[in-house]
């Protein structure tokens, strides 16, 4: 098999058997990126040497018996607003476009300690804001299973980057659905844990209290693979949570029999495009045929998530964007007459506009006169969010439904509709306000031969449960793709409707 096309565990195991090497692993992923990163534009930089220099030590190491995992030796990208000691990191901005950080995201040290060999860093939306990877100030991304159409975003360079075979696997950062989105639009993998297991030190923040690190993979055995190399309590975040249920390989078991399975109907109304409802009902069917007990039930609140995330996202990224001046590192202006003419002129060149709409934004609602009727209401409406989820996890073990309303957009559609770009998030952006885990696994393409994604969503801490459900679901397709079953699965016009709504839900005011 092509080494581009292997997963991560085939490739780790390949390597610690002698079939292959670290280094020539490593080159053939570069001579990949060589070869196709100029129709895709998946990478903002690409460390050429470094990667070759860590592949040989990390073979050295795997001959030697210190590296046995399943990530050892393996070439993976980092997005672009994930700190690298040594190695650029610009979040694909203009006013960070020279700066090199002096020390590594702990995630990324979780990786390396696990063995992993680091190729690059892969474009993004500017600052995480934006749902295409079109913002980027190195260009947009294109998608790999068709250049006419976006990645999806923010992380839609690292989900375009493992499509495309140019790496094994990627990291991304999930705030509203910037992991999920762009693994549905690519047919890949992507997994947004809960908030606080995977530490935010050093990952450049968009929105602080939504911000979570997250794998991009081939498949859900590497998915599980990877977040348990990404987990650990880190006390240099204060958010950081100390878990000990962080083997996350051990859920990789084909059962769900007897699992409670909810559809919101909120999530299958007006706005999803057809095929997207089929695709994710039949999706609903299989885990069903395996004995998970599926039914729907009305979750509510969906229509406030949007203005309540956009609201505490942008209040936040005001805030967390201050520190971009021009004086300590960055982009600063050429020319300007004084200290606040600086300030004003290196931001106003430095930054995009959909940046400069979210800075603007978020100053807008924390100003006097405006906190409580925005951003303090915004917060009420959060809490609400997260007690709806609470009484339907009270219920169900999983919710199920679709990652985006419809499939990757072709490029510049969203971009000239801000708006329409912000409602494509109305699936994603409640599991961030919530602080809940949330998977995106590939189940089927739409006429035009895009993607699809299926989306499951677990309580908090329940990222067993997801890998469990999502790993049945894979192999139920996987085995019906290699016999030729798949086709026998047909949608049911109805799954058991069931009405579900808590106390306060859906007539409580914020």
């Amino acid at each position: 098999m092509d080494i581009t096309e292997m997963t991560a565990t085939q490739l780790s195991a390949a390597i610690r058997a002698g079939e292959t090497t670290a280094v020539e692993t490593a080159e053939a992923v570069l001579a990949q990126i060589e070869k196709e990163d100029k129709n895709h534009n998946c990478y903002v930089t690409v460390d050429r040497e470094g990667a070759l220099a860590q592949a040989r030590a990390v073979q050295e190491k795997i001959e030697a018996g210190e590296l046995t995992g399943p990530l050892a030796g393996v070439p993976v990208a980092v997005k672009d607003n994930i700190c690298t000691e040594g190695l650029l990191t610009t979040c694909s901005s203009k006013i960070l476009h020279n700066f090199v950080p002096p020390y590594t995201a702990e995630a990324v040290k979780n990786l390396l300690k696990a063995g992993a060999v680091i190729l690059g860093k892969t474009n993004m939306d500017e600052f995480a804001m934006g749902s295409t990877t079109e913002t980027s100030a190195y260009g947009p991304t294109k998608n790999p299973r068709n250049p006419e159409h976006v990645p999806g975003g923010s992380s839609g360079g690292s989900a375009a980057a493992v499509a495309a075979g140019e790496c094994i696997y990627a990291i991304g950062s999930d705030t509203g659905g910037s992991i999920r989105q762009p693994a549905s639009y690519c047919g890949v993998v992507g997994m947004k844990p809960t908030y606080g297991t995977v530490s935010r030190y050093g990952l450049i923040a968009y929105g602080s209290s939504l911000d979570q690190i997250g794998p991009l993979t081939r498949d859900v055995t590497d998915c599980a693979a990877v977040l348990t190399a990404l987990a650990s309590h880190d006390t240099k975040d204060s958010t950081s949570v100390s878990r000990d249920d962080t083997d996350f390989t051990a859920a990789l078991t084909e059962d769900v029999k007897g699992m409670r399975i909810g559809i919101p109907n909120d999530y299958l109304g007006e706005g999803l495009d057809d095929e997207v409802r089929t695709a994710v009902l039949r999706g609903a069917e299989v885990l069903e045929s395996r004995g998970a007990v599926v039914e729907r039930f009305d979750l509510s609140l969906v229509d406030y998530a949007i203005p309540a995330y956009y609201t505490i996202a942008a209040a936040e990224a005001s805030s967390n964007l201050e520190r971009f001046d021009g004086i300590k590192y960055g982009y600063r202006t050429e020319e300007y007459a004084g200290l606040h003419n600086m300030y004003k002129k290196s931001r106003s060149e430095g930054f995009g506009e959909e940046v400069k709409r979210r800075i603007m934004l978020g100053s807008f609602v924390l100003s006097s006169g405006y906190y409580d009727a925005y951003y303090l209401k915004a917060l009420k409406v959060k809490a609400l969010i997260k007690k709806a989820f609470d009484e339907a996890f009270a219920k169900y073990d999983l919710i199920l439904g679709p990652v985006a309303p419809t499939t990757a957009p072709k490029l510049g559609e969203s971009l000239a509709d801000p708006l329409r770009m912000y409602l494509g998030d109305i699936y994603t952006i409640a599991v961030n306000l919530a602080g809940l885990p949330g998977i995106s696994v590939p189940c089927g393409r739409d006429s035009k031969g895009l993607p699809i994604g299926l989306q499951l969503i677990g309580d908090c801490f329940q990222e067993k449960k997801l890998i469990r459900a999502a790993y049945t679901y894979e192999q139920v397709r996987r085995d019906g793709a290699a016999s030729g079953k798949m086709s026998d699965i047909r949608r049911k016009e109805e799954i058991t409707q069931v009405s579900f709504a808590g106390e306060g839900q859906g007539g409580e005011k914020a």
